[in-house]
């Protein structure tokens, strides 16, 4: 396989304008709204958890015999790399109004070149990902209620590991195009029974359509006023803030 331009200087330099443009429109609002300390410290949040995570996928891939994503330069903790144009517009949108999604590049995985099988191996990395963000945020949160308070640092350490929870809890979701969905499949592969697959081959089937449920859940959520996302991911994240910020 051809190896894809490498990132760096050069897909930055290339983008510059879009990432002046976001930059601009972050400055801009939040001048006028008067929060800019938290509205920077949520997105650099989102940049880190996305960057941790995307990064977890590509060096799990490659650990398990496929080094698509490590040729393509993605076993990196450089932003650059996993930033996405469009989910960072979106990752913009939720850092301001609190609701959304965004998102990064996705990982490159040939499945049929994994160790334990596409499905299994599949599983696997999609575990890594928000496992990484839980991990990360752990030793963003000791660090947090180990030293003492210093201003602007300890606001940024909570932020970016309550930022990271909330990511990995949502990505275990299993909807496709989230991580929950490969989990859950790979989960499901390990057993045996007609059971396994059938239920297996039912959600396969609902893949086409993860997108467009993922989309309402957030409509329902946002128009509506009916809270399914917090239902779905509300306990989790609160179980792990409790074990791991204390909150």
């Amino acid at each position: 396989m051809r190896n894809a331009r490498p990132f760096g200087k050069a897909s930055f330099g290339q983008d510059r304008i879009f990432w002046l443009i976001v930059a601009g429109l972050v400055l801009v609002y939040a001048a006028a709204q008067g929060n800019l300390v938290n509205l920077a410290f949520t997105l650099l949040g989102l940049v880190v958890a996305i960057t941790v995570h995307e990064c977890a996928h590509a060096w799990t891939a490659d650990r398990l015999g496929d080094p698509t994503a490590r040729q393509m330069g993605r076993v990196s903790l450089n932003p650059i790399v996993h930033l996405d144009p469009l989910g960072s517009v979106m990752m913009l949108v939720t850092a301001i109004t609190g609701v959304g999604i965004g998102w990064g590049k996705p990982v490159p995985v040939s499945s049929y070149r994994l160790k334990y099988g596409s499905r299994l191996g599949g599983g696997l990395v999609s575990l890594a990902g928000p496992v990484s963000n839980v991990s990360f945020a752990v030793v963003l949160g000791l660090i947090w209620r180990l030293m003492p308070f210093v201003p602007y640092l300890s606001t940024a350490l909570f932020v970016i590991s309550l930022v990271n929870i909330t990511i990995a809890m949502f990505n275990l979701l299993p909807l496709p195009p989230l991580d929950g969905f490969g989990v859950l499949m790979g989960l499901l592969s390990v057993f045996r029974g007609q059971w396994a697959w059938k239920l297996s081959e039912w959600f396969g089937q609902l893949q086409r359509f993860g997108p467009m449920l993922l989309i309402l859940e957030l409509v329902v959520t946002q128009f509506m006023g009916i809270p399914v996302l917090g239902w779905l991911i509300g306990p989790p994240t609160r179980f792990f803030q409790r074990v791991i910020l204390g909150i």
